[in-house]
């Protein structure tokens, strides 16, 4: 098996579509993470995934169980109404049989998942803990869940508190049978919930361990122990899965090509922006960034309802004459005549955003309408690259927040979302930092954002002269608190060889006044 250890920005990508497909829910987001185990927050939108370095097994195993963890909450956001918390019995048992429950909805749509439920059963069982080292009443709850899920427990426990388990057991097996035939959801689960609790005689607010410790993460089963465990699962859960193929389930054909895509992209992943790009600009990281603080989804669809005419490529345009005669038009003394006319974009552009130490202050609205900007020129196909500016260690960088050759998605929101507003405006620097890439790429329009003066006007008007040279139209966009200083900066932009110079006082005028310098 192939031992190359896959990049969560990868990762976060496929799961981000993979959730999205499964959940039928667009605006959800997905973040890896060492720090908590697998779970969604729903009223964030978010699903928060275990890395595979924390899972146990080979790499395509650890993939195979991280993809099958992601199903699951793709259907916990499709089916539930509610995700409560694990660390107390009440929840935790809610969660238990919601699981079975949107398991077998989601089988219903996915029949593909079977095999993969059935594997990630055999590693869910392995990371269970042996019943001796469950403390008190917590041990009746684990031995619960164990039997419940895999029909099986690991130890032993007393008879007594075994025949309340499997009287439990059937009581839940039998209430998310009749929510499914039922059609009932998360709040009429919950309802009996109280009924699990009071046939274990337990307290509904106990303190439940952390399910999942993760001591054998990195330990990988050899085919013989997993195969053994396998034929275990499928033996006692024949009865929701009927008769399966223990040996096919171990190789995972049916996945195993998705897995070598991924490899491949990985490896093309790495391997960009190591040309000219590499000289002088850098990339921000993205480990545990959080995008979603930057997304206004509000502004995002108006400017998509603004814009939507653009996305079609038709407009409906009246002139002196033509085939289709508009008597109101005419009765109102326009242009009587109208027609159906193409649009199409094919400008090419360049986006530099400042992001000096001026800025900070707004740092975060900045964000929301640059991402907005983005998502948009995404939306209407634009082929655009986007980089920032900001001072580290005492030395201006410039950030690769977008190259042409990718497309926009989480992993260039959670770069933007990085870059620090800090420092002076040293434009000539970073324009010599890009001259490289904009020589190699020629775009259309480069178009500046800036909300200061630079610090070397001469220079900046000579690196303006050399890029205009390369028959690249230079734009600026001069950010400002009020009309007046807005207006001052692009006036003072003018004198630095730019062909268009534009203001903008409110930071939601961004997108619209970007867009506007299209040629459509």
């Amino acid at each position: 098996m192939q031992a190359i250890q896959l990049q969560n920005e990868s990762l976060v990508e496929i799961a981000t579509f993979l959730v999205r497909r499964w959940s039928e829910r667009d605006n959800m987001v997905v973040e890896i993470s060492d720090k908590v185990e697998t779970k969604t927050r729903l009223n964030e939108n978010k699903v928060i995934l275990t890395p595979l370095e924390k899972r146990i097994g080979n790499d395509f195993q650890k993939y195979r169980q991280l993809r099958t963890s992601l199903w699951y909450e793709a259907m916990r956001i499709k089916y539930c109404k509610k995700i409560l918390s694990n660390d107390h019995a009440f929840g935790f048992i809610l969660n238990t049989i919601e699981t079975s429950r949107i398991e077998q909805l989601g089988r219903k749509i996915w029949k593909g998942m079977t095999d993969e439920i059935i594997f990630n059963y055999a590693y869910m069982l392995v990371e269970r803990p042996q019943l001796h080292t469950v403390y008190g009443k917590a041990r009746i709850v684990e031995a619960f869940y164990q039997y419940f899920m895999f029909g099986a427990i690991k130890g032993e426990i007393q008879s007594s508190h075994f025949e309340k388990i499997k009287e439990a057991s059937i009581f839940a097996k039998k209430i998310v049978k009749k929510a499914i035939e039922e059609n009932y959801d998360t709040e009429w689960l919950e309802k009996n919930v109280s009924q699990i609790i009071k046939i274990l005689d337990i307290d509904s607010l106990l303190t439940i361990p952390m399910s999942v410790s993760f001591l054998k993460a990195g330990m990988a089963l050899t085919e013989e122990e997993l195969l053994k465990v396998l034929k275990i699962i499928a033996k006692n859960k024949e009865g929701d899965f009927g008769s399966v193929d223990s040996s096919a389930i171990l190789r995972g054909d049916n996945v195993y090509g998705e897995y070598k895509v991924l490899l491949d992209e990985n490896k093309k992943s790495e391997n960009k922006g190591l040309t000219p790009e590499a000289i002088g600009i850098q990339i921000p990281s993205t480990k545990n960034v959080d995008e979603t603080t930057i997304y206004d989804m509000n502004l995002i669809n108006g400017l998509k309802v603004k814009f939507k005419e653009w996305k079609t490529g038709w407009k409906e345009q009246h002139l002196s004459s033509g085939e289709e005669f508009d008597e109101e038009n005419y009765i109102e003394g326009h242009e009587p005549f109208f027609t159906d006319v193409k649009k199409s974009i094919k400008t090419k552009i360049v986006i530099l955003l400042d992001h000096s130490s001026s800025i900070a202050s707004d740092a975060l609205e900045y964000k929301k309408a640059t991402l907005a900007l983005c998502e948009v020129l995404s939306y209407l196909k634009v082929k655009f690259a986007v980089y920032a500016f900001s001072t580290e260690n005492r030395s201006v960088v410039c950030w690769s927040i977008k190259p042409d050759n990718i497309k926009w998605n989480n992993i260039t929101a959670k770069r933007l979302t990085q870059v620090v507003a800090n420092g002076s405006t040293p434009l000539a620097e970073v324009y010599d930092k890009m001259f490289p890439t904009l020589q190699s790429k020629r775009p259309d329009i480069f178009l500046t954002l800036t909300d200061g003066e630079p610090s070397d006007p001469d220079a900046v008007r000579n690196m303006t002269k050399a890029l205009k040279g390369l028959g690249i139209k230079m734009v600026a966009l001069g950010l400002g608190p009020n009309t007046l200083r807005a207006t001052t900066i692009a006036n003072n932009l003018k004198h630095l060889g730019y062909e268009k110079t534009m203001a903008v006082s409110r930071l939601k005028d961004i997108p619209s006044k970007v867009i506007s310098v299209l040629d459509v």
